[in-house]
């Protein structure tokens, strides 16, 4: 057994549903008048499960629920679960971003935390200014900070702006400078949010590597938040995995991975996810409301089987009409692998014109996907290359295997990225 360096006791977080606190003086004061009599708050009792996609009775939401866990120094613990259980809240109060409503967070060391883009930095200071400050937050000398300086700038790739006010800065040069501030300073545990997702496919490379290096060669503790799951298993010696603001698993990342893909959507759920409130890794809008899949009947489905037609559809919405976007469908196999992109120009359909309001839809014919679960990411993206709105990993759907040579076997192509059909023979020698 190492040393035990965060632990979590009975964890909760309740929130209000559109407001800030209770917003009404008649729960003020009973909250008051049960806190000064050493009683529980009520509204603790009436707070209902956090699942998004079901209406409640109730206003009080629970976002975290009774959470207990132990992570050891120099641990590497990915924390994975469906956009909504909870992952960002839990972070936000192991780096004491919010308070819990109920529970205490033990910490041994200090905390460096990268969990929203430019979380951390004051706008009107410089790329510089920013990393002293950083440095300074977390209790170290100037002298410390400036033996880093250079590791830091070179690491983050931004050296030519960095005397240049951050609020001017894109939101790539934000993560990059961000993480690289998080990952050099000196701090006993690491905390990464999925902001990762907004930088480039080399930086998030570099990252991965850089966080590594710090378990592997420096002995940190790093806490990660990811929805590819080739990352945390590659990174992550342990796993936890959230549910509706609870731990439904937390086992070595092999067995808890295998949970979260088990753990899909079922045939009588709802089958139309509600994204209107998701987290958006990137846009200016919260465009995109519903998305769905449907099968070749236009039936909606979570399940098809191997060669099947299938159907992706996403309904959006903008608070004015835009014209030129383009509409993106991105699809991820289990380990977080690109199986493909495709978009209205890709695909020769042209941008809309102009549009206020409406489906954009991704159809598959015969689509070559092996037995397995996918994940869909959406975006919309403006002809300035703009990101209007992007969801990363939004729904999914699972494929089954099927007779799909007709010769009466079910075929399970459990290996590879996609399946192709083909002829096998063989012919005796000449």
């Amino acid at each position: 057994m190492g040393r035990v360096i965060l632990q979590a006791e009975s964890i909760s977080k309740m929130y209000r549903l559109g407001l800030v606190s209770t917003k009404t003086l008649s729960h003020d004061v009973n909250r008051w008048w049960h806190t000064v009599r050493g009683k529980e708050d009520p509204y603790l009792k009436i707070g209902e499960t956090n699942d998004r996609t079901t209406k409640g009775s109730s206003d009080y939401v629970w976002a975290l629920k009774d959470i207990n866990f132990q992570i050891q120094a120099g641990d590497t613990v990915g924390i994975i679960g469906r956009n909504g259980a909870g992952k960002s809240t839990l972070l936000k109060i192991l780096s004491r971003v919010t308070k819990p409503t109920t529970g205490e967070i033990k910490i041994k060391g200090r905390v460096a935390s990268l969990l929203e883009v430019g979380t951390g930095f004051h706008p009107e200071l410089t790329g510089r200014e920013n990393i002293f400050l950083n440095g300074a937050i977390l209790g170290m000398r100037k002298k410390e900070i400036q033996s880093k300086l250079d590791q830091i700038i070179d690491f983050s790739g931004v050296e030519r702006y960095i005397d240049t006010p951050v609020k001017r800065y894109s939101s790539g040069m934000y993560v990059r400078l961000a993480f690289a501030v998080a990952a050099h300073l000196e701090s006993e545990i690491l905390i990464v949010d999925e902001v990762l997702a907004v930088g480039d496919a080399e930086f998030q490379k570099k990252c991965l590597g850089k966080m590594g290096e710090v378990t592997g060669k420096e002995g940190r503790t790093v806490l990660f938040v990811s929805h590819n799951m080739a990352a945390v298993q590659s990174l992550c010696n342990k796993s936890i995995l959230m549910q509706y603001g609870q731990i439904l698993h937390y086992d070595q990342t092999a067995a808890v991975i295998k949970t979260y893909l088990n753990s899909g959507i079922k045939e009588g759920e709802n089958l139309i996810a509600d994204l209107s409130s998701a987290h958006r890794s990137a846009g200016k809008y919260k465009a995109i409301k519903k998305a769905w899949v449907e099968n070749g009947k236009g039936e909606i489905v979570s399940r098809i089987m191997m060669g099947n037609a299938l159907t992706i559809k996403f309904e959006f919405e903008f608070p004015d009409t835009l014209s030129n976007i383009l509409v993106g469908f991105g699809i991820e196999n289990d380990m977080g692998t690109r199986v493909t992109s495709l978009n209205n120009e890709i695909s020769g359909d042209g941008a809309f014109t102009a549009i206020k309001s409406g489906v954009a839809s991704l159809n598959f014919p015969t689509p070559n996907f092996i037995e397995g679960t996918y994940f869909i990411s959406l975006s919309i993206v403006s002809n300035q290359n703009e990101w209007i709105d992007y969801i990363e990993q939004a729904i999914q759907f699972t494929v089954e295997e099927a007779d799909v040579y007709g010769s009466g076997k079910l075929i399970s192509s459990s290996q590879g990225t996609v399946f192709m059909k083909g002829s096998v023979k063989i012919s005796e020698a000449k």
